[in-house]
C-alpha cells in the first residue's frame, strides 16, 4: 500500500464563535490534515513539533486514529503553539485574537527513517522554507506533493514561497490568497498563472461556495454541503486536504477522475468538521458516515 507522510502544526486552539467558546482545544493543521486522512490510509506519518504543555491523551487518541507520531519532536522546555480567534455571525470572518509560535519558531522537520520510504507528501500550512526542507530531506521525490499556504506567508515571505511552490506537484489555496499570490481577479486566470510558477494541479477553495479543481487545462468544480448548522470552521480547510490526500493515497492514484473522487471525499470531511468545535466532528466516523455523506453531496449535482 501507498505511504503519506503530512507535515503540519500540532497545537491548541482557543475559539468563540456565535454558539459558544472552546478553550485550549486540539487543533493545527497537521492533527485536522492527518485525522481526516487516516479514514482512507493507515498509518499517516505525521512530522511535527510540540511542547511540554502536550497533552498525552491527544497523543494517545491521534495514535488510536492510527497517526504515527513518532515523527513528533517535543521540546520539553518550551510551549506548544497556540492560536486564540473568534468568528463572526457570517462564520466567513474572524478576527485572530492571539498568535504564540512557541516550539513552532524554530521548528527544524527530523525525517525518521521509518518515514523516508514516502510516495506520498502532504505539506501542511507552515513556513515555506520547512515545507522545502522536508522536500530536500526525502532521498527520493515522492509520487505527489502536495502543499497548503496562507496569506501570511504570500505577504510576507513571498520569494521562499515562489521557491516551494515550483517545487511542488498541486497546489491547495483558497480564492482569496490565489488572487493574492498572482494578482489576478479571474480564478482561472489565477490557476492558469500558478500552473507557470509549477505545480500542474491547484485546488481553490471558495469556503461555503465549494471548491475548484484545475487539471491540465481540465476543470472541475465541487460544491458545498449545505448544512442547517455551522458551528466551527477552524480547521475545515485542514480537513479538506486530508481527506483529499487520504483518497489519493487509498486509490494510489491522481487521474482526474481519481482527483475529482478525492475533491468530493475532501468536501465530506469538512463538512463533518465544521459541525462541532475543533476535531470533534471528524472523530468516531463510520466508513457509512463518509459514504452517505459522500452521497448527499452527489446528489447536488445529479
Amino acid at each position: 500500500m501507498a505511504n503519506l507522510i503530512t507535515v503540519g502544526s500540532v497545537a491548541f486552539d482557543s475559539i468563540e464563535t456565535p454558539f459558544g467558546k472552546a478553550e485550549r482545544i486540539l487543533g493545527g493543521a497537521g492533527t485536522f490534515i492527518s485525522l481526516a486522512a487516516s479514514y482512507f490510509t493507515k498509518p499517516v506519518n505525521l512530522i511535527s513539533v510540540i511542547g511540554n504543555d502536550f497533552r498525552e491523551r491527544d497523543l494517545t487518541m491521534m495514535q488510536e486514529a492510527g497517526i504515527n507520531t513518532y515523527g513528533i519532536q517535543q521540546k520539553t522546555d518550551e510551549k506548544s503553539f497556540f492560536w486564540a480567534g473568534k468568528y463572526f455571525n457570517d462564520m466567513n470572518h474572524r478576527e485572530t485574537l492571539e498568535t504564540q509560535l512557541n516550539v513552532l519558531g524554530s521548528f527544524d522537520p527530523i525525517i525518521p527513517d521509518s518515514y523516508k520510504n514516502c510516495d506520498y507528501l502532504m505539506l501542511g500550512n507552515l513556513s515555506p522554507a520547512v515545507q522545502q526542507t522536508v522536500i530536500d530531506r526525502l532521498p527520493t521525490r515522492p509520487k505527489l506533493v502536495v502543499m497548503d499556504t496562507m496569506n501570511f506567508w504570500i505577504s510576507s515571505f513571498l520569494p521562499d514561497l515562489k521557491t516551494t511552490i515550483s517545487n511542488v506537484d498541486v497546489l491547495i489555496i483558497n480564492d482569496e490568497e490565489a488572487r493574492q499570490l498572482t494578482g489576478q481577479y479571474s480564478l482561472l486566470v489565477a490557476a492558469r498563472v500558478i500552473n507557470s510558477m509549477g505545480p500542474n494541479i491547484v485546488v481553490i477553495k471558495k469556503g461555503e461556495h465549494g471548491a475548484l479543481l484545475f487539471y491540465y487545462g481540465q476543470i472541475y468544480f465541487v460544491p458545498a454541503l449545505p448544512l442547517e448548522v455551522v458551528f466551527d470552521p477552524t480547521g475545515a480547510g485542514d480537513t479538506f486536504a486530508g481527506g483529499f490526500i487520504g483518497h489519493l493515497v487509498k486509490k494510489d492514484s491522481f487521474s482526474f477522475d481519481t482527483l475529482k473522487e478525492a475533491m468530493v471525499y475532501g468536501s465530506a470531511m469538512a463538512s463533518f468538521c465544521v459541525e462541532k468545535f475543533g476535531v470533534e466532528g471528524i472523530l468516531g466516523l463510520t466508513t457509512s458516515d463518509i459514504e452517505n455523506r459522500v452521497k448527499q453531496f452527489h446528489s447536488l449535482v445529479s
